[in-house]
């Protein structure tokens, strides 16, 4: 058995009475990968910011070394040789990946002045530990998400870090970009880096893991070794049930049509868009990061201008100048970036939840209070929000919890088309379920849902047509029956 490098022992965490954490026991050996998995809520983030000294008010202890340690802050933490790289990347857009890595602990020439070579060759000496296929000298900004990733990594090695906390590391990249990033964490784990690796995703978490933990509700569940549990197995210990089936289709009758787009153009964006869509009907748009897929929806619904294209909505051709247009004709967009275009994080739940419908709750410039508890009481119900009270922050809940106050905000304005873009992003398989079943039911009840995801057994679990983007235009429409991973991963790269 590995030498333990970090002993968690007997860690509890409140927030206003609620517990986060109960008596978690966690510990990481020397020169493993041990993934921490769980639903969103389950404790995962409280607990490794209080590894990372992020939260310095808890109960129990922290061995390091076989030292007790307790951390002030991230300073602290970064000292004693903890590296921390978060689901939101922390890098300066218009510095060079040598800067970004850098930074702070720039070399200086005897003069005091920053010695660019030196800087450079230190920068890439962290980098090729994990890739050395990044460019150095270009603003970070020019790079994709994968290789911003490895830059943040190798930002993390430059403090030489005996652990490294990864949160949701892959989250927003593609499925080639996650495989450079897994192949970048085995070569850490040769180096003797011990590595936590939080993780939604079950292919990855079998790819890259030699032991798991699984949190639910603040308490451990169990840890086994990789090659001792099933994903299937996995899924029921995070959620407490077993999930039989995450895809629940069905061949809905179709309605009228609900949508149409013709010829839509956003120079240097996508170009020559068309597509239709019917009541009843789940329409998935398929394609890799930068093809142009949130950039049509945004058009769509009137947060960006198009060059040229037509609009219909109900057969009838329509002019959307803004997002208030597009809901007074029946159109909802649940956006990419929940945490940016979807909340707003300084307000509570309730006040999120109705903010797409606060004209319809007020009169004579007040709000009518038996009305808006009416409509929080509804969504909140029906998509099961987990929270202590309306009152919270919004930024307090979980990540799930968070897209379930989007979604609720947008299906209290009983729209007829519902955009829905990358919906289950960084979220935990339970509630990835709750998401496709609503998905279902919505589609039963006649909505027309464009569907816009990078997760592919989505794509073809939930939509009865597929289109792919690739370069900003459409380059395959296949039906449910047709569509396979092959068959969109070729169009995807351009191959025929």
């Amino acid at each position: 058995m590995s030498q333990v490098i970090l002993e968690m022992n007997n860690i509890s965490k409140s927030f206003g009475g609620v517990h986060a954490l109960k008596n978690v026991n966690f510990e990481l050996r020397y020169g493993e990968v041990h993934c921490l998995i769980g639903e969103n809520g389950a404790g995962k983030s409280t607990l490794m910011k209080i590894l990372s000294g992020a939260i310095n008010e808890y109960s129990g202890t922290l061995k390091l070394h076989g030292e007790v340690v307790k951390f002030a802050d991230p300073l602290e933490a970064k000292m004693k040789k903890i590296a921390t790289i978060y689901q939101e990347r922390s890098l300066i857009p218009d510095l060079t990946g040598a800067q970004n890595i850098m930074i702070g602990q720039e070399p200086v020439n005897k003069l005091g002045i920053i010695d660019k070579n030196m800087l450079k060759l230190r920068a890439k000496s962290y980098l090729e530990q994990v890739s050395k296929d990044v460019e150095l000298d270009v603003p970070v900004r020019n790079l994709s998400a994968a290789k911003q990733q490895l830059i943040e990594i190798a930002k993390g090695l430059s403090t030489n870090p005996d652990i490294i906390i990864m949160d949701e590391p892959t989250s927003s990249l593609t499925d080639a970009e996650t495989k450079l990033l897994i192949r970048s964490t085995r070569a850490l784990k040769e180096q003797g880096k011990s590595i936590i690796f939080i993780s939604h995703k079950m292919e990855d978490i079998f790819s890259v893991s030699d032991r798991i933990t699984i949190l639910r509700d603040g308490e451990i569940v169990d840890t086994k070794n990789i090659d001792e549990i099933t994903p299937t197995e996995l899924i029921a210990k995070m959620v407490g049930r077993r999930i039989e089936k995450l895809f629940d289709y069905s061949e809905n009758i179709l309605g009228e049509e609900q949508l149409r787009v013709e010829h839509l153009t956003r120079k240097g964006k996508f170009e020559d868009v068309s597509f239709s869509i019917r009541a009843g009907e789940v329409l998935g748009i398929s394609g890799l990061v930068g093809a142009g897929r949130s950039e049509t929806a945004m058009c769509i619904f009137g947060y960006d201008k198009l060059d040229s294209g037509s609009v219909y909505v109900q057969g009838k051709q329509v002019n959307i100048h803004s997002p208030a247009d597009a809901i007074k004709l029946g159109m909802a967009l649940v956006p990419e970036d929940r945490k940016v275009q979807g909340l707003v994080q300084i307000m509570d739940i309730k006040g999120n939840l109705v903010l797409s419908v606060l004209d319809s709750l007020c009169k004579w410039g007040y709000i009518l209070r038996d009305k808006r508890k009416a409509v929080i009481e509804e969504y909140a119900d029906k998509l099961s929000i987990k929270m202590a009270s309306v009152d919270q922050k919004v930024s307090s809940l979980s990540g799930g919890n968070q897209q379930k106050v989007v979604i609720s905000k947008w299906l209290a304005t009983q729209p007829k088309i519902l955009i829905l873009d990358e919906p289950t992003r960084g979220i935990d398989v339970g509630t990835k379920a709750e998401i496709y079943k609503l998905i279902g039911e919505l589609s039963k009840q006649g909505l027309a849902i464009v569907l816009i995801s990078s997760e592919m057994p989505e794509i073809l679990g939930l939509c009865r047509r597929i289109l792919v983007m690739r370069q900003g235009k459409i380059v395959a429409e296949m039906s449910r029956e047709e569509a396979t991973e092959e068959k969109i991963l070729t169009h995807y790269l351009g191959e025929r």
